[in-house]
């Protein structure tokens, strides 16, 4: 399986982060072994200083996908979840200030929270309108609602398989809303979808 997240798709975060707004959904990967292991907690890498949570809704892909019209991407997800996208930001722009790849900064192990817990889009009235939240110990630090994408869900599976093929068990993270901050050792960081909680992790 493979991890494709989308970066800047949702304006407040562009903004936080001073960065232009993209023309195109802004893609990159992870690797299999970016995913954090269930019930481990996640260890901030030596190689930074100022690693960042980054909540974001999940989509997980059911069936082969190419080339997919976006009236037709419905089709291809039944299940929604929640993660978390760390980002070491000051290695990422530090690459960025020299026109390099993201992916030391956005790739390393244990960089991918997936949520042990999804949910059948149709439990929701409009999978685009969805709230979500994350609190770090105990303190809402960001929250978001599906409505504020830039590219919906949709948008985002179209415009990805004309680049990528989609496969069974592939994972989507959709972008995240403002509220980006720092870890810190002993943070306890827990996402929830509307009221539900999809993750509790800690930090070392």
């Amino acid at each position: 399986m493979k991890i494709i997240c989308i970066g800047r798709n949702y304006g407040a975060h562009i903004s936080e982060l001073q960065n232009e707004k993209p023309k195109d959904p802004v893609i990159f990967l992870k690797p299999d072994t970016a995913i954090l292991l269930k019930k481990q907690p996640f260890f901030i890498p030596d190689f930074s200083n100022d690693v960042h949570y980054e909540v974001e809704v999940l989509v997980k892909i059911k069936k082969v996908g190419k080339y997919i019209q976006s009236k037709f991407a419905h089709k291809y997800y039944d299940e929604v979840g929640l993660g978390i996208d760390f980002t070491a930001r000051d290695l990422q722009n530090e690459l960025k200030e020299k026109g390099l790849p993201w992916e030391k900064a956005k790739s390393f192990d244990g960089a991918a929270v997936i949520g042990e817990k999804w949910i059948d889009k149709n439990a929701f009235q409009n999978i685009n309108n969805v709230n979500f939240s994350l609190e770090k110990n105990q303190q809402k630090v960001q929250s978001g609602n599906t409505s504020d994408m830039l590219w919906k869900i949709d948008e985002i599976i179209a415009y990805v398989s004309q680049y990528f093929t989609l496969k069974i068990g592939d994972i989507i993270f959709t972008g995240t809303p403002e509220g980006v901050g720092k870890v810190e050792p002993n943070d306890r960081l827990t996402g929830f979808l509307e009221k539900e909680e999809m993750f509790s992790i800690q930090v070392k």
